[in-house]
């Protein structure tokens, strides 16, 4: 029962992380738009990372709360 414990706490404190990842990516690249910018190649990059984490999050929000219907 500790372990099932342990791993929830640690997603849950994983997922958190994810968020503030993801929070601080989305305010950079609202940054990099507004700003006329010659770095395309780096608005890409961090849209690209912003997506995986929106992909990891979910998987770890799923896992913590499993679809009951499934």
């Amino acid at each position: 029962m500790d372990e099932t414990f342990n791993e929830v706490t640690s997603l849950r404190s994983r997922l958190a992380e994810l968020r503030l990842e993801h929070r601080d990516l989305d305010e950079a690249i609202a940054r990099l738009a507004e700003a006329p910018s010659e770095d395309e190649l780096m608005l890409r990059r961090l849209k690209k990372r912003k997506l995986a984490l929106k992909d990891r999050i979910t998987a770890i929000e799923h896992m913590l709360e499993p679809d009951e219907r499934a």
